[in-house]
């Protein structure tokens, strides 16, 4: 999904102008990205949360020549799925992915009754 697909969404759903739903989105993106930016942690209850991780800084090598390196400290972010959309999205899963039944084996003579 992109987007210009959140802004169709708006558009279509709320039945929002084209502009309300862009100002919108960016709205809401530009704070998320804001607040990542300044370390904050972001949840939304029902999708999961956006954490700030702080790396420390190490002394790594270069593969080729064996030359120390140091890295500086930087931060990551990671994103964990909330339980609400972890279990729909396995539910959905489950749904889709239906395996068909195996055929049993034949047995000679075709009852499949040993005498």
């Amino acid at each position: 999904m992109l987007k210009s697909d959140l802004i169709n969404i708006l558009v279509v759903k709320r039945g929002v102008t084209q502009k309300q739903a862009e100002l919108t989105i960016e709205t809401i993106f530009e704070s998320m990205k804001d607040a990542l930016c300044k370390g904050e942690n972001i949840e939304i209850r029902g999708l999961g949360a956006f954490h700030v991780k702080h790396y420390e800084g190490y002394q790594g090598r270069n593969p080729k020549t064996g030359e120390v390196i140091p890295v500086r400290p930087k931060r990551g972010i990671l994103f964990r799925t909330g339980k609400e959309l972890r279990d729909r999205v396995n539910h959905d899963e489950e749904d889709a992915v239906v395996p068909a039944p195996a055929p049993a084996p034949e047995t000679p003579g075709g009852t499949g009754n040993p005498q």
